[in-house]
């Protein structure tokens, strides 16, 4: 198991259409994937879940991965959050 902390820069949090991008970009990994808040935890797959974090701009999040691409899924979505969920992996469609 890989995890990783980073700040959320972008000025909505992790609501609405950035959840949307950052859940469909965890999708693509086969590993489990979880992000964190504090000590609220959600399956970075599920979008309801993610939304309810609460996660507001300055934030910060950790988010773990196990499995067979961990180091990969948690590459893409360190990019995708430092990126303000502008990056976005190119077989995400949206």
């Amino acid at each position: 198991m890989k995890e990783l902390t980073i700040t959320v820069r972008n000025e909505t949090g992790l609501h609405s259409r950035p959840a949307d991008v950052f859940v469909r970009t965890a999708k693509l990994y086969q590993s489990n994937i979880e992000v964190s808040k504090g000590e609220k935890k959600a399956s970075a797959k599920t979008i309801l879940k993610v939304i309810l974090l609460n996660v507001c701009e300055n934030d910060e999040i950790t988010i773990r991965a196990d499995g067979p691409d961990e180091d990969a899924a948690l590459e893409d979505l360190k990019a995708l959050v430092e990126s303000d969920f502008n990056t976005v992996n190119p077989k995400v469609q949206i």
